[in-house]
Parts: structure tokens; sequence; C-alpha cells
């Protein structure tokens, strides 16, 4: 049998219902015979980052163990958000979906197309906040824990979906 791995993967959406795109999403990623969800956390409404002219997203993170590679996880999630008809429009632009590997493996990596941790989720309360729900413990390569980084950034502009 393949060597399991660990990975952390956000998700969020701001367009065409986003809870149930999150819902779908979820569900595609746990269908991938090679990937398995373990945990789930609440899923979050969230102000948005960087271009502020847009709806509100939902947000979530959910840890799974998987027999891909990091890029081939990459590639599988990619694949993911274009059957949920992801465009690439602008930097921070409203979308059906967007799933982002925060963690995988707890390895390092440089890559421009995969760089982990993910650059930006330590300065992110929509990824650490429901990180820190479901595994308050785990350690964000140099940044710490997931609780004390969520901490740090607050509650400003997130709050749980009712």
């Amino acid at each position: 049998m393949p060597n399991r791995k660990s990975a952390v993967i956000a998700l969020g959406s701001n367009l065409q219902n986003p809870v149930e795109q999150v819902k779908s999403a979820l569900a595609a990623i746990d269908a991938h015979p090679q990937i398995k969800i373990e945990q789930i956390s609440s899923l979050y409404i969230t102000v948005p980052v960087g271009y502020d002219d847009q709806p509100d997203f939902v947000n979530a993170v959910c840890a799974v163990s998987t027999t891909l590679e990091g890029k081939d996880l990459l590639a599988a999630l990619n694949r993911i958000e274009a059957d949920f008809g992801r465009e690439r429009t602008f930097r921070n632009a409203p979308r059906t979906l967007d799933l982002d590997i925060i963690d995988y493996d707890h390895q390092s990596s440089g890559n421009p197309h995969l760089t982990l941790p993910h650059p930006r989720a330590h300065e992110r309360s929509f990824v650490m906040k429901p990180l820190a729900e479901i595994l308050p413990d785990f350690e964000l390569g140099e940044y710490g824990r997931a609780a004390d980084i969520a901490a740090r950034l607050g509650d400003d502009g997130i709050k749980l979906c009712s």
C-alpha cells in the first residue's frame, strides 16, 4: 500500500451559492480515490481580502490523508476548481471555488507552483481560525501553532456561518 501523507486544504467561494460550493467541493475532494478527508472545520463567513468590491466569502479548512505527491494533489485540486467553473481573471477576484494547499506533510518548498507552507496562510484569519478549530496544535512551519496564530490574527472580518 502506498505511503499516506497528510495535507491541509483551505476552501473558499463567494459566487453561485458559496455554502453549497464549499460543501460540494468537500464531497468532490473526498470522492477522489487517493484522498481521504480526516477532519472538516465549520464554515465561516469572511470579508474579502485584497479586492473589496465583491461579496463575502464562505471559507473552511479540511485535513486530509493522501497517497498523492504534493504536485499531484495540487493538480487534482485544480481539476476540481475547473469542474466548479473557476476562472482566474485577476488576483483576489471573486470565484466559484478556491482550493489551496496550506501544508503538505510538513514539507517546505520554494517552488513557485507549490510553495509550502502556503506563503500567506499565517496572515489570514479565514485560514487560521478554521485550522485552529480542527487542529489547534498544528505547527505551520516557522509561524507556530495554529491556535496561537489564529489568536494573534483575531476575529475581525470572520464569523461562523449560521
